[in-house]
């Protein structure tokens, strides 16, 4: 049985083998990139459109959620869901782990602190796991760098689908820890790269001053399936770290 939503042309099939979220994301990413849709169009209601097509909000805000990660869609309160605006974007092919990074250089990762605790995750961490605001969310704050000073600040917050306890030995490689210990395997990365100004709070960790110049990247892993696994941001010395990109260019 197919129904179709009129405003939005979007057909779904009740009895097809595809998951309805992803038959719902298949048919967004197309709609969002007709000219009515661009730059700042805003969607149907969700509950007016998960009704319309025989659906639960919850299938409905699982392809939503998707586009949403992946910048082409924009939650906005009191307006609802909007169309980002066209942007030029790059990517490239492999990604690399702190650990990773560091021997490629030839530096041996020193980690300086580690704290654990346990927090309500912000609208943004429960948009990417797909979880509510009452699901508790694992955090862990790391201050890393080479053996003669720190010079990265790591905050990450980790799906509770994993399974982690919070006693887990975080001197180890985080990936061993997600894909020996709980067979999650971090395959995908989806990274933003900006610059700010150090706060008291980074300053007094990365020994800088307050004012001097520090690059942030944040960091969005997923497993093969596609499954966010870990949100985490980093927040180097400008003076001590240089983000590469190498890309090939197809003719």
């Amino acid at each position: 049985m197919k129904k179709k939503l009129m405003n939005m042309k979007i057909s779904i099939n009740h009895n097809s083998p595809v998951p309805l979220y992803a038959q719902i994301e298949e048919q967004l990413r197309n709609i969002i990139k007709l000219p009515e849709y661009k730059n700042g169009k805003r969607l149907p209601n969700e509950v007016d459109l998960a009704r319309q097509l025989g659906i639960s909000r919850n299938t409905l805000r699982q392809a939503i959620n998707k586009l949403v990660f992946e910048g082409l869609l924009t939650r906005k309160k009191g307006v609802g869901t909007v169309v980002e605006k066209t942007s030029i974007s790059s990517k490239a092919k492999n990604w690399l782990s702190f650990s990773q990074e560091m021997k490629a250089l030839g530096i041996t990762p020193t980690n300086y602190e580690l704290h654990i605790c346990w927090e309500k995750p912000t609208e943004d961490i429960c948009i990417f796991f797909d979880i509510n605001e009452n699901t508790n969310v694992l955090r862990l704050d790391r201050l890393r760098g080479n053996p003669e000073y720190p010079f990265v600040f790591f905050r990450s917050f980790f799906n509770p689908r994993i399974g982690l306890t919070g006693n887990e030995d975080f001197s180890r490689p985080l990936y061993d820890i997600l894909e020996k210990d709980y067979n999650s395997i971090a395959k995908i990365s989806k990274e933003e790269i900006s610059a700010l100004s150090a706060d008291k709070f980074l300053a007094e960790k990365l020994k800088v001053k307050v004012g001097d110049p520090i690059l942030k990247r944040k960091r969005f892993v997923l497993d093969p399936g596609g499954r966010a696994l870990e949100w985490n941001v980093g927040y180097y010395r400008a003076d001590s770290f240089t983000y590469t990109l190498e890309f090939e260019r197809t003719i």
